[in-house]
């Protein structure tokens, strides 16, 4: 792979505008107030700080956590694209070839944050700054990397061929090889991930604007995740699975649900503004009225009623919808249905669509949406940010993982799984099997980046899954919340090869400048 790396940090910082910010911002906050240059740089505690602050800028970009990635979600058969969209129906057929717009930025922008990781690690070492702040940033440099590598390897890498690897020791060579296995990526995003466990604060020690850095749950989180993909190659890494699920909830940060006993709205105020940085959200996208995911308003109705500039993507499936057991609170607060009662910008009203494909919206980012558009939205509805932050990682995950990985060896995760549902208010399960774990991932994480479509892929369900139709209602008036519906089919069954599209394509021009084969049958 032929990458060619600034030779001088600088020139990335500039282009990341985190130059010379005010000591009083948000780390997040990357608006740029002057220039530097190579001579004057990586000489003080700021300078680090603020190329750790480079290492977030994706956050904020719409082809990552904005819906760059949500195409790849939007796979499985919890939803349907929502809007007619060429490129996007050619990644859910799975007929993209890599060239689409809405995929073909994602996987070098994972390099750009390992470029970003390597310079830190190959500057920062040799500083004379306060050991404090110097681990901090190195361990979120090494945080970083491997959160990418992790990223890619789930995306792109598979038995048949890795992605290249590319760390501060091989920085400056001009070619690297796509590894023999993706368990080679794997490796290397575990063993970035633990120094970054050695290097990294726990959440709790950091002041209110530090807050959305990583820290070091946000590491065993994703040691975690990491061995979960590991297990399809290698069945002893379930046991690293339950290791690492253990060590987030006894880091001593306080690590829990949120689970007061009103399961009605224990699990919807998970998705409140004021639980960004609850026990229960290990590691998410810091958003703000200016900056961060537009997630939410993605999912929002198409115009939004005229109200804001809401984008129509993503129905959930009448699949999805039957999919939730009777009872299960997590139903309403994941799903809006015509009829349902819900307050839109201060009014209570019932839900309708002129524009859902299936009769749904995706409700679990609407907390922002209650209040006046002032409060906690964008004005600019071309780039639709709120300041509910979106979860990558849940405690809930860290449960489901363990329970997974237990009941994989032939132990019992019964325990796990019935801490996620006693909070929604359902009878305990005893004996839980696959069948019961993969239930309750569902529940709990449909319309969220934990990707189902992902775990029907490791789990080997894909095909099987996908050679259905998905369905939606169709409203005899698509403007009246009380209207009649029909069952229709909203997207024909999808022809699944689990020997090609247990991955993605890696984009054709990243192939040219890199001159490494495609990944095999796309």
């Amino acid at each position: 792979m032929n990458l060619k790396f600034h030779t001088y940090i600088a020139l990335a910082i500039i282009g990341l505008g985190i130059s010379t910010q005010s000591c009083n911002k948000s780390f997040t906050d990357l608006t740029p107030e002057g220039s530097t240059t190579e001579a004057n740089y990586w000489k003080s505690e700021t300078d680090a700080i603020y190329a750790a602050n480079g290492l977030y800028e994706h956050f904020s970009d719409n082809n990552m956590f904005g819906r760059g990635l949500f195409w790849f979600v939007n796979a499985s058969d919890d939803m349907v694209t929502g809007r007619t969209d060429a490129g996007s129906a050619a990644v859910r057929n799975f007929t993209a070839d890599g060239t689409e717009s809405r995929i073909n930025s994602m996987y070098k922008k994972f390099y750009q944050i390992i470029q970003r990781a390597n310079t830190i690690l190959t500057k920062v070492p040799s500083m004379e700054i306060g050991e404090e702040i110097k681990n901090r940033v190195l361990g979120e440099a090494y945080f970083m990397r491997g959160y990418a590598y992790f990223y890619l390897a789930q995306y792109y890498g598979d038995h048949r061929a890795g992605i290249p690897i590319v760390t501060e020791e091989n920085m400056e060579e001009l070619f690297f090889e796509r590894p023999a296995h993706v368990q080679e990526n794997l490796a290397q995003a575990q063993a970035d991930l633990l120094q970054a466990v050695e290097l990294l604060p726990l959440l709790t020690t950091y002041s209110a604007a530090d807050l959305g850095r990583a820290h070091k749950d946000a590491a065993y989180a994703y040691l975690a995740k990491t061995n979960l993909q590991w297990a399809r190659y290698d069945e002893s890494k379930w046991a690293e699975v339950v290791k690492y699920c253990d060590m987030v909830t006894n880091s001593g940060s306080g690590r829990a649900l949120i689970d007061t006993d009103k399961p009605e709205v224990d699990f919807e105020s998970v998705f409140y503004i004021e639980n960004n940085y609850s026990s229960e959200y290990i590691f998410s996208v810091v958003s703000n009225r200016t900056r961060g995911s537009i997630l939410p308003a993605v999912l929002f109705e198409n115009t939004g009623y005229g109200l804001y500039n809401g984008w129509g993507y993503f129905h959930p499936t009448v699949e999805l919808y039957n999919s939730f057991e009777d009872g299960d609170p997590r139903r309403a607060a994941t799903i809006l249905e015509f009829g349902d009662t819900y307050t839109l910008f201060g009014t209570e009203r019932k839900y309708y669509s002129a524009n859902s494909q299936t009769g749904f919206q995706f409700n679990k980012y609407m907390h922002p949406f209650r209040f006046p558009a002032s409060e906690h939205l964008n004005p600019n509805g071309d780039y639709p940010t709120s300041d509910l932050n979106i979860p990558l990682v849940r405690y809930a995950d860290i449960l489901l993982m363990k329970a997974e990985a237990l009941i994989q060896q032939g132990m019992n995760g019964d325990a796990e799984i019935n801490k996620v549902r006693d909070r929604a208010g359902l009878d305990p399960i005893s004996g839980a099997s696959m069948v019961d774990l993969k239930k309750e991932r569902r529940s709990e994480f449909a319309g969220e980046y934990t990707d189902r479509h992902s775990d029907l892929v490791r789990w080997g369900d894909a095909e099987a899954t996908y050679a259905k139709p998905a369905t939606g209602r169709q409203h005899s008036n698509r403007n009246d919340p009380e209207s009649a519906y029909e069952l229709i089919e909203v997207w024909p069954a999808r022809a699944f090869n689990p020997s090609i599209h247990h991955v993605w394509p890696i984009p054709p021009q990243d192939l040219s400048n890199a001159k490494i084969p495609q990944n095999e049958g796309w």
